[in-house]
């Protein structure tokens, strides 16, 4: 667990995926990011799943949800998923059941960040409910508006059984902008990724985190900022993004949690004397580990 202040945040991994390093690195030469992660033969790498569970005002909060369980068996091959539904596993550990979640935080809504919002009904292989039945879900409006009306490009993460009920039945609300969700936990729009990215900053007692979500999928993303995924849809806002986001959190001493990297999850970020920027591991354990 990490403490910001009075706001505990546990890590859970959802599961973990291999996926196409070409898609996780984009423009960047292979030669130049297997340094960090050595792929496959066929250049497959791994990516968690992070989730986070927090504690915070006396709610339980839940920020992003994972793939969730809802997977065929096409999907479970494409990924090659070792597990799934760690998320209801790790919040089982933690002795919370799905029932006393308070509110879920989606960070946006690709499938791997937001599939765990809903489940199928028992018995049911198309009809869904919602994951956390006493949850209020929010998401940018302009995340939602994009994953409906989804593009030849992201028409393959965007699935509306994941969301679309939530928002019918009037149990997730829609964000125009940045805003405080509770106190110290503020969504902020963190364009790149896509055009209504949200990143999540907590704040108390004068310490500093931030989920950066996929900002930077990596640890490495948020030292290089001209590294980033192929999957984003606007890559130079995430570069000056990112760049507003450095800075702030070498300012602020601040705590990163990165929602994909499987060596370093979560660190702080720190300046060499000769400039370099890198990231600092701290060595938190998932909870369903």
């Amino acid at each position: 667990m990490i403490k910001i202040g009075d706001i505990e945040i546990h890590l859970i991994n959802d599961c973990r995926v291999m996926v196409d390093g070409g898609g996780a690195f984009g423009l960047v030469p292979r030669i130049l990011w297997q340094r960090y992660f050595k792929p496959t033969d066929d250049n497959m790498i791994p990516m968690n799943q992070t989730c986070l569970f927090v504690r915070a005002n006396g709610k339980n909060i839940i920020v992003d949800t994972g793939l969730g369980t809802k997977l065929n068996d096409k999907v479970r091959r494409i990924f090659r998923i070792e597990a799934e539904g760690g998320l209801l596993t790790g919040l089982a550990k933690l002795g919370v059941l799905p029932e006393e979640i308070d509110l879920v935080i989606d960070t946006h809504l690709h499938s791997d960040h937001a599939g765990g919002n809903t489940k199928f009904v028992e018995g049911s292989t198309d009809e869904v409910e919602a994951t956390f039945p006493n949850a209020e879900y929010v998401v940018q409006r302009r995340e939602y508006e994009d994953a409906m009306q989804p593009n030849e490009r992201t028409a393959a993460t965007y699935f509306p059984f994941n969301y679309q009920p939530l928002v019918e039945s009037g149990q997730m609300r829609l964000l125009d902008g940045d805003e405080e969700l509770l106190p110290g936990i503020t969504g902020i729009v963190t364009p790149g990724h896509t055009p209504a990215h949200m990143s999540i900053r907590f704040e108390s007692k004068g310490e500093h985190a931030a989920f950066l979500c996929d900002l930077a999928s990596y640890a490495v993303h948020f030292e290089r900022i001209a590294w980033m995924t192929a999957y984003d849809v606007e890559p130079l806002r995430t570069l000056e993004t990112k760049r507003i986001w450095q800075q702030w959190a070498l300012d602020n001493d601040a705590i990163v949690i990165f929602p994909h990297d499987v060596k370093r999850p979560i660190g702080r970020l720190t300046q060499t004397e000769r400039g370099a920027i890198i990231v600092e591991a701290i060595d938190e354990p998932y909870v369903n580990e």
